[in-house]
């Protein structure tokens, strides 16, 4: 095969996984669209929060909080979502030779998240790069935004979203971000000493607060990098 017709195939197959994600991951949009009527938001402050934030760890921290804690809340999930938002500034600067110039530029950050990020960096060769980051991005984002709507519409008429598991939705997609970065010791030391101090404080401080301090503890952690270098 030429170098020609093995680039063909590299975008081909970076298209193919690029919708498979795309579809998977907009599935779950149904979740957030339910949990956050739930929490105490409307349809249309659901389907804005999605059109604007769009990134699913800050949104399910958003609703989360909020719904947890009432409106008191409402500056701990505002500081947990901008805190878990933190990580696309970075997606942003790793992705700037990959989504061109021009007016790509202009709409690329709404669409640097995990996944867009993932399925662009799978791939060496340029072109299949811009076409896995182009098509997963794009595709979650229009997907994301309906299923949001339809969880929204839905939230009223499913009831109690703990009845259908939704509320573990956020815990799942939490979880499935962290889990392949487990992969040394540091990184364990890191989540275990934030999971640890989440759960000691989540009885006693306001809802949100135990995220932001367990952050801390993670920075703090992770700072002093004691475990680097030795493999799990």
């Amino acid at each position: 095969m030429d170098a020609a017709a093995e680039a063909r195939e590299a975008v081909r197959r970076a298209r193919r996984e690029a919708v498979g994600v795309a579809v998977a991951t907009s599935a779950y949009g149904v979740s957030f669209g339910a949990l956050a009527v739930a929490s105490g938001l409307d349809v249309w402050q659901t389907c804005v929060l999605s059109l604007l934030m769009f990134t699913g760890g800050s949104q399910f921290a958003f609703a989360g909080v909020l719904g947890a804690g009432g409106l008191a809340a409402a500056p701990a999930a505002i500081a947990s979502a901008a805190l878990l938002g933190v990580r696309n500034v970075a997606y942003g600067l790793r992705m700037a030779p990959v989504v061109g110039h021009g007016w790509r530029r202009l709409v690329a950050p709404q669409v640097t998240i995990d996944e867009s990020t993932a399925v662009a960096l799978a791939h060496g060769d340029p072109a299949a790069r811009r076409t896995g980051f182009w098509i997963t991005g794009v595709g979650i984002y229009v997907g994301w935004n309906i299923s949001t709507l339809g969880g929204a519409l839905l939230g009223d008429v499913l009831g109690d979203p703990r009845t259908y598991g939704l509320d573990a939705a956020a815990a799942a997609a939490f979880l499935a971000l962290l889990w392949p970065r487990l992969r040394r010791r540091q990184a364990v030391a890191v989540g275990v000493a934030a999971a640890v101090v989440a759960t000691a404080l989540t009885p006693v401080l306001m809802p949100g607060l135990p995220v932001l301090v367990a952050a801390v503890v993670a920075i703090a952690v992770g700072w002093t990098n004691a475990f680097a270098g030795r493999a799990s």
